[in-house]
């Protein structure tokens, strides 16, 4: 992996950091759901292009797949696939 393209991936995950703590801060409050979703869109924007890197021909392995898990689990530690899935991702669920 070129230095650059690690240091684009570090400034993304330090980046999907401190949008996880707005939206977690603005999830607690309860005010303003608004704010919380625009919040949970950029994270995911920002979780698939980290996912998008991690595959990239240049980086793809093993060991990045793993690091995928590694930021889903840590971005996401409570997912739970059983509830409010659209069909679609309910039957890939379901395959896995």
């Amino acid at each position: 992996m070129k230095s650059g393209q690690l240091y684009k991936l570090m400034d993304l995950i330090e980046e999907i950091r401190k949008v996880d703590a707005m939206l977690l801060m603005h999830q607690k409050s309860g005010e303003n759901l608004l704010m919380a979703n625009q919040y949970e869109a950029r994270k995911t924007k920002l979780m698939a292009e980290l996912i998008d890197g991690l595959t990239s021909p240049a980086v793809q392995s093993p060991q990045s797949f793993s690091l995928i898990r590694k930021a889903i689990s840590e971005f996401y530690p409570s997912s739970d696939l059983s509830t409010n899935l659209d069909k679609d991702i309910r039957e890939l669920a379901n395959a896995i």
